[in-house]
Parts: structure tokens; sequence; C-alpha cells
């Protein structure tokens, strides 16, 4: 009777370590989510950026050529 109650201590045991392991990469997860949807926030600003000043330098390019 002791070794079958020692193997679902056991069990139990390893499935709580992996539901505690599961909620910790989760948590990573969303962390790592939120990360990357701020970057790409930032991407597309610098980008509307940079296509905005692209487009006044040609703009300043062209009344300078002859």
């Amino acid at each position: 009777m002791l070794w079958p109650m020692f193997a679902i201590a056991l069990g139990f045991l390893g499935l709580s370590v992996l539901a505690v392991l599961a909620v910790r990469v989760y948590v990573e997860v969303r962390r790592l989510s939120s990360e990357v949807a701020l970057a790409s926030r930032r991407i597309t600003a610098a980008s509307a950026d940079l296509e905005r000043e692209a487009a006044g330098l040609a703009r300043a390019g062209h009344d300078v050529r002859p």
C-alpha cells in the first residue's frame, strides 16, 4: 500500500511542477508579446518619420537642381 501512495504523490508533485512551469511560460510569453508590440509601434512611428523627412529632402533636392 505504501508504493501506490508514493507513486500517486510523485505523480501529483510532477503535475504540480508542470503547472507552475506552464504559468511561468505563460507570463513570460505575455511580457514578450507586449515588448514586441511596443517595438512594432516604435518601428512604425520611425518609418513614418523617415518617410516624411525623405519627402521633404526630395523636395529640397528638386529645388536645388538646375
